[in-house]
């Protein structure tokens, strides 16, 4: 076949891309720039999601990796490496008692309606304080809802300050449960693809040589030189010790010099001359 037969009928090879999904309070941009710098030629695109949609979005192809809250469910082939825990803390209103203190545990809010969104992403074993008559839908909601004095609301640290306000604060939580964020992402026959791959290094804050692939060659290390081991080095001190001695067996060099230095005085200090 020929390659003008060939090429009607040959489609062609697509460029790499890599698109990222995160959740709402994850900041992915340091990532992203080493992304960049390493990978030129792959871009990479940025996709907000709910962390409720998060695994649907990986497990249809809409993301090749996912920044997540755990827990997540796992089905289909995913995978997650955990990265880092953030606090948690509560939100209130800036005149609020709690805004006098710099942190709180979770009996110190039993008297408060904490709000409870629908997105919330804390694993609770028992909500603290008294419930509201309804769950607001989002966090976004609930925040406007702590403004409006309404009630206070337990979240991670990076949500707080996502919907920061000016008539806002927040305190810690000692003893609320912490948000763990993942690296989520799709495996295929157990393992990850090419780019997840470099992408897992980079968040793991690999080298740029460590981050090639996973069947990256390792760099030739630099030969070093063989030191004189200490026979020969005592070989050569002993020749520089030899060298030195008288061949009629008398003292060395230096001592002969210095009998000679002595000679000299001696004779300065003999008997003095006759004048003539």
């Amino acid at each position: 076949m020929t390659g003008s037969e060939a090429s009607p009928t040959a489609s062609p090879t697509a460029s790499p891309s890599f698109r990222l999904a995160y959740v709402p309070g994850v900041t992915p941009g340091k990532w992203v720039r080493i992304w960049n710098e390493r990978l030129p030629d792959v871009p990479l695109t940025l996709l907000q999601v709910s962390a409720a949609e998060t695994p649907d979005v990986l497990r249809g192809g809409g993301a090749d990796a996912a920044f997540v809250r755990l827990p997540i469910d796992r089905t289909g082939g995913l995978a997650a490496i955990p990265l880092y825990t953030e606090n948690t803390v509560v939100v209130v209103p800036k005149d609020h008692l709690v805004a006098a203190v710099e942190e709180v545990s979770t009996e110190d809010l039993a008297d408060e309606i904490v709000l409870h969104p629908l997105d919330d992403t804390l694993d609770w074993e028992g909500l603290p304080g008294r419930p509201a008559l309804e769950r607001p839908a989002t966090t976004a909601d609930a925040i406007e809802l702590v403004a409006a004095g309404i009630g206070v609301l337990v979240v991670p640290q990076s949500l707080a300050r996502l919907h920061h306000r000016k008539d806002l604060t927040y305190r810690t939580v000692t003893d609320a449960p912490q948000s763990r964020v993942a690296l989520s992402f799709l495996e295929l026959d157990g393992e990850p693809t090419d780019l997840v791959e470099e992408f897992i290094g980079i968040v793991r804050g690999r080298t740029v040589n460590s981050t090639r692939g996973r069947g990256a060659p390792t760099p030739p290390q630099p030969k070093q030189r063989k030191r004189p081991d200490a026979a020969g080095a005592g070989r050569g001190t002993a020749a520089g010790k030899s060298g030195g001695k008288n061949p009629r067996g008398g003292s060395g060099g230096a001592k002969s010099g210095a009998k000679s230095s002595k000679g000299a005085k001696g004779g300065k200090s003999g008997k003095p001359r006759r004048r003539p």
